[in-house]
């Protein structure tokens, strides 16, 4: 069968397959008959070893993964480290496998100048935007009028510029890209990042997953310092202590720069009992914690970045048919729907009030599940993602060629 053309995704900042929407994007590009080739780091933690395998016909090309970044210097390093090889083991696939499209993934958003290399060779590029990076660094306390911060937004600009087409994540981040971007609306693709129903399967409750408890809520995501999960234990603090709520087994799934810090204030806040930090988990823990879960928790705290971002926990969450305790968020209301409670944002007593509620309410957390998952079969799956990303790509094979008026711009995002 004819190659329908031939891509090279890199991305950076996780290993593939483990970053799931890139492995969906990758997956599904091979069924409808593109040659796939990926570039990513290996796994840090061993599972995901360098070297180059296939795997459901997909080539993953993988380099040993950089020192975790903690500083400036840190970060900057990351970023040449990763760049060199990544253009390194790029010119080897270009001479070994070939590729028409380079498709780049953010953060961060340095490969502009790679692509800008290939260009001139008949190359297309794809910039995949998956994030906010300048956001980003202020939600991590950055400051707005600084060196770094203008940096970023020069970045993301020249990345913007370079790209044929571009596909983002929602209407927040498709905003950014024509405001901020000057990208053109019909080249803007909505590819929201849907769960893959093949991974994530609802299991019988497991009772002893509660560890005796009567009740399970369950957070499922990185634990960096912009993802609230510190917040998340002060409000656990508020109802143990303050609301008397010693009936709840609170599990934390995930890993991430601030985990070891979480876990010393865990202990710090007299919480051990009731709070347990998983680190990573299979796929098949986190389907067996999450089928059992009472509640779910979203604890991302209102910043620039997070108010336009989607959380693909929540949509993780509402796939299982669990109600969510979250903050007032833009993209949360979004996507979540009747399927969350939220609190103001930040506002801790406020979110221990609903978490306590909830719990005490189970005829609406059934209600409110359903609704979720609902949403997610008919609205929100991988599935309806599928056609603005294949939309996108006959946009950028044809090198901007005109596309019928239902396959262009935000039109593809079919729901």
């Amino acid at each position: 069968m004819a190659s329908a053309g031939k891509v090279l995704i890199i991305v950076q900042n996780l290993p593939v397959p483990f970053d799931r929407r890139v492995w969906l994007e990758a997956t599904t590009l091979h069924r409808a008959g593109y040659q796939i080739s990926v570039i990513s780091p290996a796994g840090k933690e061993g599972n995901y070893p360098t070297g180059h395998e296939v795997l459901e016909g997909v080539h993953i090309y993988r380099y040993p993964a950089p020192p975790e970044a903690e500083s400036v210097f840190g970060y900057a390093f990351e970023f040449a480290y990763c760049w060199l090889l990544t253009a390194l083991l790029s010119v080897w696939i270009w001479l070994t496998r070939g590729f028409d499209v380079i498709h780049a993934c953010n953060p961060p958003e340095t490969y502009f100048l790679l692509a800008r290399f290939y260009k001139p060779l008949g190359k297309k590029f794809l910039f995949d935007h998956h994030d906010l990076s300048p956001e980003m660094y202020l939600a991590k306390g950055g400051q707005p009028e600084g060196l770094l911060y203008r940096g970023l937004l020069w970045l993301e600009r020249q990345t913007f510029e370079t790209a044929d087409v571009v596909i983002t994540t929602n209407r927040s981040h498709q905003t950014i890209a024509e405001t901020r971007g000057g990208v053109d609306s019909e080249r803007i693709f909505i590819v929201r990042s849907g769960p893959d129903f093949e991974r994530l399967k609802v299991l019988r409750p497991e009772p002893d997953l509660k560890a005796g408890f009567p009740f399970l809520a369950c957070y499922l995501g990185e634990m960096c310092p912009q993802d609230g999960v510190d917040r998340l234990l002060f409000a656990i603090k508020i109802l143990v202590e303050a609301f008397g709520r010693r009936d709840t087994k609170f599990v934390l799934m995930g890993g991430g720069a601030a985990l070891e810090d979480l876990k010393l204030l865990k202990t710090g806040l007299g919480l051990d009992e009731f709070v347990e930090f998983t680190g990573r988990v299979s796929d098949y823990d986190l389907c067996r914690y999450l089928s059992t879960a009472d509640l779910c928790l979203d604890p991302d705290p209102y910043s620039d970045w997070a108010d336009k971002s989607t959380m693909n926990k929540i949509v993780e969450y509402m796939a299982f048919g669990k109600p969510i305790v979250a903050f007032d968020l833009t993209e949360h209301r979004y996507s979540a729907q009747k399927a969350a409670v939220y609190a103001p944002a930040n506002n801790l007593n406020a979110f221990a009030h609903l978490v306590a509620d909830l719990l005490d309410d189970p005829s609406r957390r059934q209600e409110m599940g359903r609704f979720g998952l609902n949403r997610v079969h008919k609205q929100l799956a991988w599935d309806y993602s599928i056609p603005p990303l294949l939309a996108a790509y006959r946009q950028v094979i044809t090198a901007g060629q005109p596309q019928p008026l239902e396959a262009q711009g935000t039109g593809a995002e079919y729901y």
